[in-house]
C-alpha cells in the first residue's frame, strides 16, 4: 500500500511529459527509433492509468475497513466508556446511555424515559435554554456524588442533543471536606479590663483569680484539641481548626459563659472578647483578621466572639453590659490629642448622623465650643433640622455666638482643604454619617462615638475615641472638654446641649448611667446648664401626646416580657415618637424590652427598641441593618410598610424565644 503510494506521485507525469516530448523529437531525426520510443511512451502512459486505478480501488477499501473498524471501536468505547453518560433530546426523554450509566440508575429500560424520572435533583431543562451557558451540577446516587457535565450535539434540520457525563466526585469531595476541617484558625482572646476587675477583688484572692482564669481558658482550649499560648497576663492565642470552630459554634461559645461564673469577691464580673479567623490567603493575614475581630468584639462592649470568615463577620455572646471605667486616663490623653489636631488645623468641620437626635447636636456643639475655646473656626454640617430638635436648633441659631456654625453639605464640602479637620460625633458608619462624602475627600478625621460598633468602620480616623460603657457621646465630648484646656469654659447654652444629649440616651439618668454621667452633669450644671431648660426641649405638643397614646394603646405582649406596638401611620417625626413609645412600654409590669414601629410620610420606617438590660435589643436591631446599645437600640427600613417592618421584627423575637428554650 505504501509502496504503491510512492510510485504513483505526482513527479511521475512530469516524467511521461518528458518521455513523450522525447519521444517525439526522435521521431522527427530517426522515425525507425521514434516509433518504438512513442510505443514505450504510450506503453507507460497505459501503466501509470492501471497503477492509479488499483491504487484508487486499494484506498476506498481501505478507507471503508477503517470507518468500518471505527465505527466498531466508537461503538465499543462508548458502550465500556469508564464514566456514566447518556444523551437526551431537548425535551429531557433518553435516547441512548451506556453500562455505567445504567449501572448508575439501577434501572432498565429507561429509553425515551425523561431523565427527571430516574435523577430527579437534576434538572436539565437548562442545558437547551442557552447553549453558551456554563451550566453543570450534581446529583446524589447510590451513596456517591456525581459531578454532571454534558456538551451539544448539532444535527443538520434536526433538534439538538446532548451528551451528559456524571464524573464520580465521591473521594474528591471527602479530601476537600477533610482539607477544610483541618485548615488553621487563629483566635486572639482578651479578659476584659483585667485590671479593673482584680482591683475590684482583695489581694489575697487575685492571683487565685488569675489562676482560675488561665485553668479555664487552658481546659476549653483543650476541650477543642487547640494549641494555647498566653501572650501577657490578660491576652491568649489559640489555634483550632476549622472543624473544631464549627463545634465551638454549636457550643455558641461557652466558655463565655464559664468566665462569668468565676466569682472569687470581685465585684466586676469576668469577661472574655474572642476574635476568631479561618485561613485566609495566608497565615499573616488569618493572624490580622483575628486582631481585627478581637478589637470588633471589643468595640462592641466586649463579652462576646466574632469570627471573620471570608468577608462576613459572624457574632456570639454580647448579652451584657459594658463595664464602666472609673479612671479618666484616656479622656486625657485624647483631649491633649484633640487639642493638638485642632490647633494644627486651620478649618474644623463637625458632623453627626443622619437625622441627628439632641445627643449628636449636642456633642457637635460641645465639640463646637472646644474650638471656640482653641481659637478656632468650625462649622457643624446640618443640611435640615427635624421635630426632634427642632427647639435647640432655633435656640442655637438665635444666639450670637451660634449664627453661623451651621453649614450646608455643599458648602462644606467645597471649604475642604488639605488642613480641614473633620471631627465626627455619635456614630462610626460612614454611611450613617450626615454627609459621607466628607469622609473621603478629608484626610484627618477625628472620631468620638458610644455606639457598640458594627461591622462598617471609619477605619481612616487619625484619632478614634469609642468608648461603649458611655452613656452619651455628649457625655464624651463633656469629658474632653474638662481636659482639653487647664481652665475650660462653655457658655450656658452648650452647657444645656450636652446635658440634653446626656438625658436623652440615659432616659433622664435611669438606663446606662455610671459615676462618670453624674460626673459630667454636674460639671455642665457648673456652667449654668437649666434643668428645666433641657425639660422644655422634651415637651411635645397634644397631638404628639394623643399619637403616643395611640401606640401605647396598639401594644401587645409576646411570651409575657417584651412589647411590641406601632404607631399611626405617615408621622413627621416617626422616630421621637417610637422611642418615646417604647420608653412608656417598659414602665409597663413584667415587660422588659419594648419594641416600637412607626413610619414616616416619606415612607421611611423606624424601629425603636429598649430594655432594661436582660435583653440585648442592639443584637436584634442589628439584624436589622441597625445598631445601638444593650437597652437602646433602633434602625430604619426603607422600601417596606409598617406591617412587614411589624411581621420582621416579630419573627426575631419568635427566634429569640425558641433560642432561648434550648
Amino acid at each position: 500500500m505504501q509502496s504503491t503510494l510512492k510510485v504513483n506521485i505526482p513527479e511521475s507525469k512530469v516524467y511521461i511529459i518528458l518521455v513523450g516530448i522525447l519521444s517525439t523529437i526522435v521521431v522527427y531525426y530517426n522515425i525507425f527509433i521514434g516509433i518504438p520510443s512513442l510505443l514505450v511512451f504510450f506503453y507507460l502512459i497505459y501503466h501509470n492509468y492501471k497503477a492509479l486505478a488499483n491504487r484508487n480501488r486499494e484506498w476506498i477499501k481501505y478507507i471503508e475497513d477503517l470507518s468500518l473498524n471505527l465505527e466498531h471501536m466508537t461503538k465499543e468505547t462508548l458502550l465500556s466508556f469508564p464514566v456514566a453518560m447518556c444523551i437526551i433530546d431537548n425535551e429531557g426523554s433518553l435516547r441512548w446511555y451506556n453500562d455505567k450509566f445504567l449501572t448508575l440508575s439501577k434501572s432498565e429500560e429507561m429509553i425515551e424515559k425523561n431523565i427527571k424520572e430516574v435523577f430527579p435533583s437534576y434538572d436539565s431543562s437548562k442545558i437547551f435554554l442557552d447553549e453558551n451557558e456554563a451550566f453543570q451540577t450534581q446529583i446524589e446516587a447510590d451513596k456517591k456524588i456525581y459531578e454532571v457535565k454534558y456538551n451539544i450535539i448539532e444535527r443538520e434540520n434536526e433538534p439538538s442533543l446532548a451528551a451528559i457525563y456524571f464524573f464520580d466526585v465521591t473521594e474528591l469531595r471527602k479530601i476537600t471536606k477533610e482539607y477544610e476541617m483541618i485548615k488553621p484558625v487563629i483566635m486572639s482572646i482578651q479578659v476584659d479590663s483585667f485590671d479593673e476587675v482584680l482591683n475590684s477583688a482583695s489581694e489575697d484572692v487575685r492571683p487565685i483569680i488569675e489562676a482560675e482564669v488561665e485553668r479555664t481558658i487552658k481546659s476549653w482550649a483543650d476541650r477543642f484539641k487547640g494549641a494555647i499560648r498566653k501572650t501577657v497576663k490578660d491576652k491568649y492565642i489559640v489555634i483550632v481548626d476549622e472543624g473544631s470552630l464549627l463545634e465551638l459554634e454549636k457550643d455558641k461559645f461557652s466558655i463565655l459563659d464559664d468566665i462569668r461564673k468565676i466569682e472569687m469577691g470581685n465585684t466586676i464580673p469576668l469577661t472574655l472578647s474572642i476574635g476568631a479567623s479561618s485561613l485566609s490567603t495566608d497565615l499573616s493575614s488569618t493572624l490580622k483578621n483575628a486582631v481585627t475581630s478581637l478589637d470588633l468584639a471589643l468595640g462592641r462592649g466586649g463579652d462576646q466572639a466574632v469570627i471573620k470568615r471570608d468577608e462576613r463577620s459572624i457574632f456570639y455572646g454580647g448579652r451584657s453590659k459594658a463595664v464602666e471605667k472609673k479612671t479618666k486616663v484616656k479622656a486625657r490623653i485624647i483631649a491633649h490629642a484633640l487639642r493638638d489636631l485642632v490647633n494644627e488645623s486651620e478649618k474644623v468641620i463637625i458632623m453627626g448622623h443622619h437625622y441627628p437626635d439632641l445627643d449628636a447636636l449636642g456633642a457637635a456643639v460641645g465639640v463646637y465650643g472646644i474650638c471656640r475655646m482653641l481659637g478656632k473656626s468650625a462649622n457643624i454640617v446640618l443640611e435640615n433640622s427635624n421635630t426632634s430638635i427642632d427647639v435647640l436648633h432655633n435656640r442655637l441659631i438665635q444666639n450670637d455666638s451660634f449664627k453661623d456654625a451651621f453649614i450646608k453639605r455643599e458648602d462644606a464640602l467645597q471649604s475642604v482643604d488639605d488642613k480641614t479637620l473633620l471631627i465626627i460625633v455619635d456614630t462610626h458608619r460612614p454611611s450613617f454619617t450626615e454627609y459621607p462624602s466628607l469622609i473621603e475627600k478629608c484626610d484627618k478625621i477625628v472620631l468620638i462615638d458610644h455606639h457598640r460598633r458594627g461591622v462598617e468602620f471609619i477605619d481612616k480616623a487619625v484619632l478614634i475615641y469609642h468608648e461603649t460603657y458611655a452613656s452619651s457621646a455628649s457625655e464624651m465630648v463633656t469629658e474632653l472638654i474638662q481636659y482639653v484646656k487647664d481652665r475650660p469654659y462653655i457658655d450656658n447654652l452648650t452647657a444645656e446641649s450636652l446635658l440634653s444629649g446626656i438625658a436623652l440616651d440615659t432616659k433622664n439618668f435611669t438606663f446606662k448611667t455610671g459615676v462618670r454621667t453624674f460626673e459630667a452633669a454636674a460639671f455642665l450644671r457648673k456652667f449654668g446648664a437649666d434643668t428645666v431648660a433641657v425639660k422644655q426641649l422634651f415637651q411635645g405638643d397634644l397631638d404628639s401626646f394623643l399619637v403616643k397614646a395611640e401606640g401605647i394603646k396598639n401594644a401587645k405582649i409576646l411570651g409575657g416580657k417584651i412589647a411590641l406596638s406601632t404607631c399611626p401611620e405617615n408621622l413627621e417625626n416617626p422616630s421621637l415618637i417610637a422611642a418615646q413609645v417604647a420608653d412608656e412600654l417598659l414602665n409597663i409590669r413584667g415587660v422588659e424590652a419594648s419594641f416600637v414601629v412607626a413610619r414616616r410620610s416619606d415612607g421611611l420606617v423606624f424601629i425603636s427598641a429598649r430594655s432594661l438590660g436582660s435583653l440585648n435589643v442592639h443584637l436584634f436591631m442589628e439584624k436589622l441593618g441597625g445598631g445601638g446599645h444593650i437597652d437602646v437600640a433602633g434602625a430604619q427600613l426603607k422600601d417596606t410598610t409598617t406591617d412587614e417592618a411589624m411581621e420582621k421584627v416579630e419573627e426575631l423575637i419568635m427566634e429569640y424565644f425558641k433560642e432561648d428554650d434550648e
